[in-house]
């Protein structure tokens, strides 16, 4: 999806106008990999507009930053000023909003440590990520996402996606909207860029983050609003037949949302349809975030925007 660009980015502190948001080809990011970044939804609704669990992406920026050594001037208070500020001044909703420290131009080898760490914050239009309106028809990819003794799966690092970019790019190639990953024990780890549940019996099943899966936010959400729904649910490792036998799964994601799974390696997941629990927790999840029932976990932090855009 080609990016629809704003007016404004935040960058160590100030708004500065789009096309001016550059570094320099030597930028110790561009050779390592060197970034940890964000994605977060800011959602239209009846009275304006909520970006969605702003303080725990910017707690979890903060974390991953922590685990690769990567100091930031920045509480969690101030750079959720400044996610407000410049979603505020680019006056879009819906939209989404991509945080990002990472280590600038300094010096060159592997070592980060002297090259100064940036922060910006860039928000733009951006509309449904996985394809399929009826569904998305996945695989199980070749690829096994990274072991937990290589590389930190709990930081959402730039370095980390490379790996997703083969699981996306084999599905797409060989005709599937996604690709699933299994971990090093060959367990079921999470798709490309997304969570994964499976439903059974009931049941709410999902890998915990042991089998390499990124300790999602919307992933909590669903876990929050399954258990205040009365549905059973259990974290635990699962096999790569259970996606062949269950009920009903679904892939959740900032980008993805809550987006159920028609079929995996072109076997129908139940009967393909959006089962009743998926649809349950489906609607529970977009009535909070459109605004359509109360906000009862406080998830929403209130912006003003001059108007809606289509995305």
């Amino acid at each position: 999806m080609a990016l629809q660009t704003t007016t404004n980015i935040w960058h160590n502190g100030e708004l500065i106008p789009w096309e001016k948001a550059n570094i320099h080809v030597m930028s110790h990011v561009i050779h390592y990999g060197s970034s940890v970044f964000e994605g977060i939804r800011c959602y239209t609704q009846p009275e304006g507009a909520g970006i969605f669990r702003l303080t725990e992406h910017m707690q979890r920026l903060i974390h991953s930053a922590k685990i690769y050594r990567m100091p930031l001037p920045y509480t969690v208070e101030q750079l959720s000023d400044a996610v407000v500020d410049v979603v505020e001044a680019n006056g879009v909703a819906p939209c989404y909003v991509r945080p990002i420290a990472f280590r600038g131009y300094g010096e060159i080898g592997v070592n980060p440590l002297k090259s100064p760490v940036e922060v910006y914050i860039a928000n733009f239009p951006w509309g449904k990520y996985v394809p399929g309106n009826d569904g998305a028809d996945v695989c199980i990819s070749s690829w096994n996402r990274l072991a937990p003794n290589t590389m930190p799966s709990l930081a959402k690092a730039g370095a980390n996606y490379m790996n997703s970019q083969l699981i996306r790019m084999e599905a797409e190639i060989n005709g599937y909207a996604e690709g699933i990953a299994l971990d090093t024990n060959g367990y079921l780890s999470e798709g490309s860029g997304e969570n994964l549940f499976v439903i059974r019996g009931g049941t709410l099943y999902t890998s915990p983050l042991a089998n390499s899966v990124l300790n999602g936010i919307t992933r909590d959400s669903i876990l929050v609003l399954a258990r205040q729904l009365g549905i059973p649910v259990v974290e635990q490792a699962l096999p790569r037949e259970m996606l062949y036998i269950c009920d009903e799964a679904f892939f959740t994601g900032t980008a993805a949302e809550v987006t159920h799974l028609r079929s995996v390696d072109r076997i129908l997941v139940g009967d393909g349809t959006m089962g009743p629990i998926t649809s349950m927790l489906h609607k529970a999840f977009f009535d909070i975030v459109n605004g359509l029932a109360p906000d009862r976990y406080n998830w929403l932090t209130p912006v003003k925007v001059r108007e809606a855009v289509a995305v």
